[in-house]
């Protein structure tokens, strides 16, 4: 006989905030005080549910619990100086409902459908900020002046909205010279530099296939909507590249939704080792390019008629190599 009121599912929740961004939870559990929830679909499209609501998910969803923060972690802006860091303060960002989807729950849904660590989110944010840091889209020059330090922290606030839907709430320059085992880093480095001469290429550990495609699937329709939001700046030759960018992203859509597996060469007939590695390397690369519009994104509202034609520049560059990793990855026999 089935009950007429059934018992909330209890989920263990003491790593969110310590040592996890989110978790993935059972349908009929609770969202826990002071955490959040993000359902999704296998679609990509998401909604939030508050504390104290009990997760009911639709047909294809999934649940994750989230604890929204503040959290602290140390960055290295500089791999080549890894004394040189940067505390961060930083938090989920609070649901806008101006927009049909947060940003931070498609980050969720796109890269942490099983839940995420904390250490994994600040990888990703090290290595996003490094990124830009050494591309020369933020400066952080030695002896910094304060209005250096606006520009840069206003660059970073915008890149990690956009990336990843979070919101910094302080940054301050820290010294992790004690932390850092320089011994362990060289060896390191020399074992990376070593790595290549003495594997074969087929012998490298094979990317997340299915993971790159999962956020290039999801991504790519929110930077193309993104794109398309832009207001530029009044002129007949920013609009015609404008509208050339948003054909030529919604065709690398189209390309990524066809993929072929990556294990099939054709219908019943196998991949070699050797092809599927290769395949699934230019998937990287496209993810790559995937996460640089991201952060293109994140510096393209500031464009003024100066500039509007160079960050064009840039954004057709990334575009060329979105178009590239993927006709790649189609093409390898």
């Amino acid at each position: 006989m089935k009950a007429l009121f059934a018992r909330a599912r209890t989920t263990d929740v003491t790593a969110l905030g310590v040592s996890a961004l989110a978790l993935s939870a059972p349908a009929g559990s609770v969202v826990p005080p002071g955490c959040g929830a993000v359902l999704f679909d296998q679609g990509g499209q998401t909604r939030r549910l508050q504390a104290g609501a009990r997760i009911a998910c639709r047909d294809h969803e999934r649940a994750l619990l989230y604890h929204p923060g503040p959290y602290s972690a140390d960055l290295q802006p500089f791999a080549a100086a890894p004394e040189m860091g940067l505390r961060l303060g930083f938090g989920v960002d609070s649901a806008d409902p101006r927009l049909p989807q947060q940003r931070f729950d498609l980050f969720l849904a796109s890269e942490g459908a099983d839940g995420m660590a904390l250490a994994a989110l600040c990888g990703r944010i090290e290595q996003a900020v490094q990124h830009e840091l050494a591309q020369g889209n933020l400066a952080l020059p030695p002896c910094t002046t304060l209005d250096e330090w606006e520009r840069f922290r206003a660059g970073l606030n915008e890149l990690l909205y956009t990336r990843f839907g979070l919101s910094v709430a302080d940054c301050v320059p820290v010294d992790l010279g004690e932390s850092v085992d320089y011994a362990q880093l060289l060896l390191a480095r020399a074992d990376g530099a070593a790595a290549p001469a003495c594997l074969p290429a087929a012998a490298a550990p094979e990317p997340d296939d299915a993971a790159v495609l999962r956020r290039l699937f999801l991504e790519l329709p929110c930077v193309t909507a993104a794109l398309r939001a832009l207001v530029l700046p009044p002129g007949q030759a920013l609009f015609a590249r404008h509208q050339a960018l948003l054909q030529r992203l919604t065709l690398v859509g189209l390309a990524v939704a066809t993929m072929p597996a990556l294990a099939l060469a054709a219908p019943g007939v196998p991949l070699p080792a050797p092809a599927r590695l290769a395949r699934a390397r230019h998937g990287v690369a496209a993810l790559a390019a995937l996460d640089e519009a991201w952060a293109w994104l994140a510096r393209a509202p500031q464009m003024d008629s100066g500039a509007a034609g160079a960050i064009l520049d840039d954004a057709e560059r990334i575009v060329a190599n979105l178009e590239l990793a993927c006709a790649a990855r189609r093409a390898v026999p």
